[in-house]
């Protein structure tokens, strides 16, 4: 998650903390007519527009009536249980207090960025420029294939020797591959190189159209013949249907550079012995990825 979603997402989770703070120094017809009362302690308009928002990132709403009055059920429920806090002097507690001033210094660095974000909207000119710059004349490579996967390599080379003499690829993997391809004579559809196991991506990478490998093929789920069927070149998709993918990388840059400013204005020092960096192992633990071909 880039830097500006992180504190925008901080900033709309813990909006009614702040939105709660500024109520009780303002005019109460500003925030609305109450929709509730509490021991004669409105919950105004305002309060309500906040929770639902919040509860809206967790909870799809249906805009049905019910939805509303659930909701108000809920902000009455937390007013009570805020109520029985503030009479227990919870609300007087270091580490309460600590938690709160805490959340409100995320919800205003949140909107601290969010400002500006919105004081330095981008054009749609210097969007597409980097569009362009990243993704024009771009083209990306897929590969039609099909495979037999079986257990070991003798068995793998016994097929090759049937292909040799003719034998049909996918008969020959309808009858033995166990991968769940079989039922389609070994077809995986269409995949680029990047989206496929190590090792049957070598191999498929060094064939030609309608040519099968004349070697048995490992990879981490066995052993594979593998035949390519066809490839073709995919343009990238238009501008209009990335722009807010553009945005997002844009505006996530132009944080990163208000953030670094802010750092080289500042004088920052950092107290206490520093953790060691890691040491540097030679075996590192492998990435987990999901792949495509089994």
């Amino acid at each position: 998650m880039s830097t500006l979603h992180k504190i925008l997402l901080s900033a709309a989770l813990l909006g009614a903390v702040l939105l709660a703070g500024c109520e009780k120094g303002a005019d109460a017809k500003k925030a609305g007519a109450p929709v509730a009362t509490v021991n004669g302690k409105p919950i105004t308009q305002a309060a309500y527009d906040a929770y639902a928002k919040q509860r809206a990132m967790s909870r799809q709403p249906t805009g049905d009536p019910a939805e509303r009055e659930a909701t108000i059920q809920e902000l009455i429920n937390r007013e009570l249980i805020y109520l029985d806090a503030v009479k227990q002097g919870i609300d007087k507690k270091p580490d309460v207090l600590a938690e709160v001033e805490n959340q409100r210094r995320n919800v205003l660095a949140g909107y601290a960025v969010r400002n500006f974000v919105d004081t330095h909207p981008l054009t749609d000119e210097e969007m597409r420029k980097e569009y362009e710059t990243r993704m024009g004349g771009m083209t990306t490579k897929e590969y039609k294939a099909r495979h037999i996967l079986v257990d070991d390599e003798a068995r793998a080379k016994a097929l090759i020797a049937k292909l040799d003499k003719g034998a049909d690829f996918s008969k020959l993997a309808k009858e033995n591959s166990k991968d769940s391809s079989a039922e389609n004579g070994g077809d995986i559809g269409w995949y680029e190189l990047s989206g496929l196991v190590p090792g049957f991506r070598e191999g498929l990478a060094g064939l030609e159209k309608g040519k099968y490998t004349k070697e048995a093929v490992q990879s981490q789920f066995g052993w594979h013949v593998i035949m390519l069927d066809d490839t073709r070149e995919i343009a990238p998709p238009e501008f209009d249907k990335v722009k807010e993918n553009v945005r997002n990388i844009m505006q996530s840059r132009q944080v990163e550079k208000y953030l670094a400013d802010l750092k080289s204005a500042a004088k920052i020092e950092i107290k206490g012995e520093q953790a060691k960096p890691a040491t540097p192992s030679v075996m590192q633990p492998e990435k987990k990825t999901e792949q495509k071909t089994e």
